[in-house]
């Protein structure tokens, strides 16, 4: 699995957790729609860090938490 791909699945995955909406993520974490949906259409190849310690710090979820997923044990490079 491509990182793009890891990052779309665990946001998707908490916003289930949290049963909230893809547009509510941003407005709770400071982003842009199009930033988040972005992210879950896969369109940014090379999640910024920021964004994710933003949806980490909306979500009060510790960044280790956010990593911390099975999607993320077989990433494969995106270069």
């Amino acid at each position: 699995m491509k990182l793009s791909e890891a990052v779309s699945v665990k946001i998707l995955s908490i916003c289930e957790e949290q049963n909230i909406s893809v547009n509510k993520l941003a407005s709770i974490c400071c982003l842009t729609q199009s930033t988040v949906q972005n992210l879950i259409a896969g369109k940014s190849k090379n999640p910024k860090m920021l964004t994710i310690i933003r949806i980490c710090e909306g979500l009060k979820i510790p960044l280790q938490n956010f990593f911390e997923d099975d999607v993320f044990k077989s990433i494969e490079r995106e270069d």
